[in-house]
């Protein structure tokens, strides 16, 4: 009597590590939405690099109880390069320069400019990392850019725009993208939590000089600002980045660019309900295009399965590998 091997069930869905991806990126998401909220009240006061140092600090108070109490440790060797790169450009750097930009150009400019940084992901992680380009990738992204340049054009004329406000913003863009690509690599060697915490730790260090300001300016800031700024460190930054390194150990710097494409769909939601900021009809559609193209540029081609053969069962793909 011969003996049939029953097929094993599929994992529960707590140790899907693609399941877990997606829902540590939908966090990051929301929280980076969130964050555009909280700096218009905390930027009414604080200068961009005190509001930037004060951030940071915040995120790097939280991140560092994290790690202590989870005991870490340092990260490998090999990981230092990316986290210092990704510390320096992104979490420092990025910081500062957007703050300032966003004071020189109005938010659809601001909007427009800095999300070039997912397709200069995309370009430079497929020429630094090896990574692939997909059609639905690149055209996920081309229908969720143009759904930014919408809300942008729909935003604009709130506010006043110079050319040296464009080059802050697109200097942001460049250092958003270089830090991504630089985070990658670091993430093959050390944990999302190290690689979060030293990073965020190495832009404090960064903006140190912006202290005295930070300490003037805190001094006379009403209690509504200051918490905001701390709310920016705990949650966009400390939070959000930490789950934005989960996902992106387990996919490509591309796919994860794209994801970022919902941020303005989300920012138009969270204004309407926190702020009363009613948007029109223009700012809707291009919020609409931005979530249809992150979804193109999340979805997979599916396979067809020959006749007799069984599907395989659902698991991550290679790109979903990665340190759990």
């Amino acid at each position: 009597m011969m003996s049939t091997s029953r097929p094993s069930p599929p994992a529960p869905w707590h140790r899907r590590p693609g399941v877990l991806a997606a829902g540590a990126a939908t966090v990051t998401v929301v929280l980076w939405a969130s964050a555009f909220v909280s700096i218009r009240s905390a930027g009414e006061v604080y200068s961009p690099g005190a509001l930037a140092l004060g951030r940071l600090l915040s995120g790097t108070l939280a991140l560092g109880a994290i790690w202590l109490l989870r005991r870490e440790g340092l990260p490998p060797r090999p990981a230092w390069r990316g986290i210092a790169i990704s510390g320096l450009l992104w979490f420092g750097f990025y910081m500062v320069v957007l703050n300032w930009g966003e004071q020189q150009v109005d938010a659809g400019t601001a909007a427009l400019v800095v999300n070039v940084g997912p397709i200069l992901i995309a370009l430079l992680g497929a020429r630094l990392l090896g990574d692939a380009l997909p059609p639905r990738l690149l055209t996920g992204m081309a229908v969720s850019f143009a759904g930014a340049v919408t809300v942008g054009l729909s935003m604009s004329g709130e506010g006043g725009s110079s050319l040296f406000g464009v080059v802050l913003c697109l200097l942001a863009a460049v250092a958003y993208a270089g830090g991504v690509v630089a985070q990658k690599p670091a993430l093959a060697h050390a944990s999302a939590l190290q690689v979060t915490t030293f990073g965020c730790l190495v832009g404090a260090v960064l903006c140190l000089p912006f202290a005295g300001r930070l300490v003037h300016e805190a001094a006379g800031a009403p209690a509504s600002a200051t918490l905001n700024m701390v709310y920016l460190g705990v949650f966009p930054t400390a939070l959000a980045f930490t789950t934005w390194a989960y996902a992106l150990a387990r996919t490509t710097a591309g796919r994860m660019g794209a994801t970022t494409y919902a941020v303005p769909a989300l920012v138009v939601l969270m204004s309407w309900l926190a702020l009363g900021e009613v948007p029109g009809l223009l700012t809707l559609a291009g919020g609409a295009l931005c979530l249809a193209g992150v979804a193109v540029s999340r979805s997979r081609r599916r396979t067809a399965t020959a006749p007799g053969r069984t599907e395989p069962a659902a698991g991550p793909l290679p790109e979903d590998a990665g340190r759990v």
